[in-house]
């Protein structure tokens, strides 16, 4: 299994829009962060957690011949608004990507694209996909999925474990129900929006404490915002922590 850091970034990006600040003008691209979604691949199959709004150039630039199958963790329109940019997929594959998320996250991304629910348009005209939805434990291509609920401020989402590998981003908390699903990882991928508390994310302090509660054998941050330098930041962080960036790959022995 391989997991491809397709974006790192907050709603917002980095370079922040008009920012003129040291991380925004930085020339160590680490620190140049799209919109947060990974890429998980195996056996010859790419699953998408998330489409972020640079869903796009995420794909030109990691050159992503396929995409069969797409899992959402919420809604917000930083995670669903690179659905659009499937429909080159949909005419490569000859068919609709199943997109798998719990009720209301499927519900709002209707809401988001009428379009593409309403149209019987030929498959190169709007993105054609299937639906699915979650309430637990389910299998993508024959691989266990496992859907872990946390909290992003008040509203409850959901990351996802896979084998060895977990992906929980926009936290605030995590449920101890939630913690007992996340023990004997190889990767845990968390949140860690910046140094300051903030009301809906997870910030670094909060981050390495969950991390030196899981223990799994490597952590890394995402959804990182212009407070956070790639450089200076990992130099203070555990061994087994690493921010992660755009274009990054890590690859699980199991």
């Amino acid at each position: 299994m391989i997991i491809t850091f397709l974006g790192t970034g907050t709603s917002a990006g980095i370079p922040v829009v008009g920012c003129d600040c040291g991380v925004c003008q930085s020339t160590d691209q680490r620190n140049t962060r799209t919109r947060a979604s990974v890429l998980v691949s195996f056996d010859a199959r790419n699953i998408l957690i998330d489409t972020s709004t640079d869903f796009r150039a995420q794909a030109l630039r990691e050159r992503i011949s396929r995409v069969d199958a797409i899992l959402y963790t919420h809604s917000h329109a930083d995670h669903i608004l690179g659905l659009d940019d499937i429909r080159p997929y949909n005419f490569w594959q000859q068919g609709a990507v199943p997109i798998y998320g719990r009720v209301e996250t499927l519900s709002h991304i209707r809401r988001a694209f009428p379009y593409i629910f309403e149209s019987t348009s030929a498959v190169s005209l709007v993105p054609h996909v299937e639906e699915v939805q979650i309430s637990g434990p389910f299998e993508v291509f024959g691989v266990p999925v496992t859907p872990i609920p946390v909290m992003h401020g008040p509203n409850e989402i959901v990351g996802y474990r896979i084998d060895g590998f977990a992906y929980i981003t926009d936290f605030k908390t995590i449920p101890d129900t939630s913690l007992s699903l996340l023990q004997g990882l190889e990767v845990l991928v968390l949140d860690a929006l910046r140094r300051k508390p903030h009301p809906t994310h997870s910030n670094l302090e909060n981050s390495l404490a969950v991390v030196e509660v899981l223990k799994p054998k490597k952590a890394y941050f995402t959804h990182m915002c212009h407070d956070l330098d790639h450089q200076t930041t990992e130099a203070h962080l555990p061994q087994q922590v690493r921010l992660a960036y755009d274009g990054l790959r890590v690859s699980l022995d199991s």
